[in-house]
């Protein structure tokens, strides 16, 4: 087996479309960064494979300071996969805090990690991954009605930004990068809000779209207008909107949160994965 570096986005995506394309549903977040990383929106970014004449065995891929996404693509040698990656990862002197793929390879590579460098893992976030193909027509809907953000929503979006981090675990990002992030995102009208009776409501954002789907996120309501319908509403809409140009739609839950599965459950989001969302200590 051999572990190679790529420093060239386009040659590491040359190497692992045709499996990233095989489960795009499944596999949308490692390609969605994938195109960033290509489009120069991350410095520094950790592209690898593990191959054996000829073949991928298994890719990673990383931009710091975010999770390690690791992806195996021949479950049968999972063990033998794994050592090997984590002898080079120690070897090479390339750090992670956290990892993120699903749930059966991420336990593993932890509980090898552990043994091999003595870094404990925590559960950051344990994830529901949904698809959606057709939405549920059947909903009743919320008063109000969608519309793309504008430059001048950017104080309530960055507001609930870091609100929707607070609501989710995270660490609170400082605002200036948060304002530029929102300013990002309405340059490429990517937030979506709903509004009742002038007023804002509830938020969505679409992100890192693949050759075929779109993935749903920053869903988030204030405190004081929720139970009202508001999020599913506006999903649902943007949801239907967003399938137009795209064949599916997916978005990752908390699954410690029932309500949100729910509510997307509704919409017409199949579960069609589980990932988490792994951290490490500092170790011995």
């Amino acid at each position: 087996m051999k572990f190679n570096v790529y420093e060239n986005a386009h040659d590491f995506e040359k190497k692992i479309d045709s499996f990233l394309l095989e489960k795009e549903d499944v596999f949308s977040l490692f390609y969605g960064v994938l195109q960033a990383i290509k489009a120069g929106n991350y410095e520094n970014p950790f592209m690898a494979t593990i191959e054996e004449d000829g073949n991928v065995l298994a890719f990673f891929q990383m931009t710091p300071p975010h999770p390690l996404n690791i992806i195996i693509v021949d479950e049968n040698r999972l063990d033998e996969i794994i050592d090997f990656f984590i002898k080079n990862m120690v070897d090479l002197k390339i750090e992670f805090r956290s990892i993120i793929t699903l749930k059966e390879w991420a336990y593993k590579v932890a509980e090898k990690w552990e043994d091999k460098t003595g870094k404990a893992h925590q559960l950051l976030m344990d994830h529901g991954l949904y698809r959606l193909d057709t939405i549920n027509e059947m909903l009743v809907h919320s008063p109000g009605s969608w519309r793309y953000a504008e430059e001048s929503d950017s104080a309530i979006i960055e507001k609930w930004f870091n609100s929707f981090e607070n609501d989710a675990g995270l660490s609170t990002s400082p605002m200036e990068q948060v304002k530029k992030r929102v300013a990002m995102f309405l340059k490429e009208q990517e937030i979506f809000i709903w509004e009742d009776k002038g007023k804002i409501v509830s938020m969505m954002k679409k992100s890192r779209p693949t050759k075929n789907g779109v993935t749903v996120s920053l869903v988030f309501t204030p405190k004081e207008e929720r139970k009202k319908g508001y999020a599913r509403t506006l999903v649902t809409a943007v949801s239907k909107e967003l399938l137009k140009d795209f064949n599916f739609c997916v978005l990752y839950t908390d699954l410690m949160n029932p309500t949100s599965n729910k509510i997307y459950r509704e919409i017409g989001y199949e579960r069609i994965a589980d990932s988490v969302h792994l951290g490490f200590d500092k170790g011995e």
